[in-house]
């Protein structure tokens, strides 16, 4: 069954090959997706992704390869096996392959849910994923309003369901990750919302008790990145 989970955001600018220049906060979330998935990797070579993306629904095999040349690099990634790079790959794959690789993990199948996937949907796919003998990777940012760097005008209510995946993620908290509001969520462009809310299935199909870490939650360039792991414990 799954005994460990780390949930990360997935920026291109996790991937050095993408960056122009150092920069503190860029190496500082980086290094903690780094420590997050390395974790998985002690607890199971094999990996089941989950994140989002308007192609959602689709399950992507290990064999599934590609680059994120549409990111300004034509820099090759492989969820495991070989293959043709497709550079239409989604965002959240393309950097489950990448952490795949810097973890050294034999290989991710990753599954991709839809935006709009209703709360009860996302429990009962971690509910089915919950025996597999895998590490189960989360691919999820926070919210992109939360200030005059945000991409978009900043919203009040940004900062609040920031908070709330945060506590939600240092404690374990799966009553608080179902409770966060599909239609918030997407206009505080929380487009990890579908995939945060596998992780109350996950726990409630092992069962035992679990202990989460947070190794990093900030707003760095006007998204909020929110990185941490849960362990099983018994």
């Amino acid at each position: 069954m799954i005994t460990r989970v780390a949930v990360v955001p997935y920026p291109p600018l996790l991937v050095p090959a993408l960056t122009v220049r150092a920069d503190p906060e860029t190496a500082r979330v980086r290094g903690a997706c780094l420590r997050a998935v390395s974790s998985l990797t002690d607890s199971a070579a094999e990996w089941v992704a989950v994140g989002v993306d308007q192609s959602g629904p689709a399950e992507l095999g290990p064999d599934t390869a590609g680059t994120f040349e549409g990111f300004g690099v034509d820099f090759p990634v492989t969820l495991g096996g070989g293959g043709t790079p497709d550079p239409a790959l989604p965002l959240p794959a393309l950097i489950a392959g990448w952490l795949r690789e810097q973890a050294d993990a034999r290989a991710v199948t990753t599954r991709l849910l839809a935006p709009d996937t209703p709360p009860n949907e996302c429990q009962r796919l971690g509910a089915a994923l919950a025996p597999e003998s895998v590490g189960l990777l989360v691919l999820a940012d926070g919210t992109n309003r939360s200030d005059e760097r945000s991409p978009y005008p900043p919203d009040d209510r940004a900062k609040p369901v920031d908070e709330r995946i945060r506590t939600a993620l240092a404690e374990v908290d799966t009553a608080g990750l179902l409770a966060l509001e599909p239609e918030l969520c997407a206009e505080l462009g929380v487009q990890g919302r579908a995939a945060l809310q596998v992780l109350p299935g996950v726990v409630a199909g092992t069962g035992g008790t679990w202990r989460g870490e947070l190794l990093y939650s900030a707003t760095p360039f006007g998204v909020t990145y929110h990185v941490a792991t849960w362990t099983r414990t018994d």
